[in-house]
């Protein structure tokens, strides 16, 4: 085993319970991923992932209130709105890409027809993995916590 031992006490020291309240659960990451295949309308997240109007509607509103999607209005239909990600939003591609490898890894569930390429070279992206500030790989073996005004020191 690692060296990862933290204080599961000190919720508030770390970013994943935050995280989990805006992202922890199906749906979110089901439009997120919509979204980055292109999705910018309610009707279309309805109609592509088969979600119901009242779920999605309160998804959506979660994650524009949380800066991960933007409501910008159609520049030709001021009436509808576009659903665009945000910065922020984009931040979350490499979970989103782990999340999705680690599924398609341990599921039992046929292997998806399409793979994540780079767009330059057309092959496979490597599996996400963790890395040392000098871009070696990294197992779980080889972390370990420090506190956060001793690193960089």
């Amino acid at each position: 085993m690692g060296h990862l031992h933290e204080d599961m006490r000190e919720i508030a020291q770390c970013g994943l319970p935050s995280a989990l309240e805006v992202m922890g659960e199906r749906w979110s990451f089901m439009i997120l991923r919509a979204s980055f295949n292109g999705i910018r309308h309610f009707e279309d997240f309805q109609g592509q992932l088969g979600i119901a109007r009242n779920i999605l509607s309160n998804r959506l509103h979660r994650l524009v209130e949380n800066g991960i999607l933007k409501r910008e209005p159609v520049p030709d239909d001021r009436r509808r709105v576009e659903y665009r990600l945000t910065e922020k939003g984009i931040d979350l591609l490499p979970t989103l890409v782990a999340l999705r490898q680690w599924g398609e890894k341990y599921s039992a569930r046929t292997q998806s027809s399409l793979t994540i390429v780079d767009a330059r070279d057309r092959k496979p992206i490597a599996p996400i993995r963790l890395h040392a500030a000098d871009g070696r790989p990294l197992r779980y073996e080889e972390l370990d916590w420090e506190e956060s005004e001793k690193v960089g020191k």
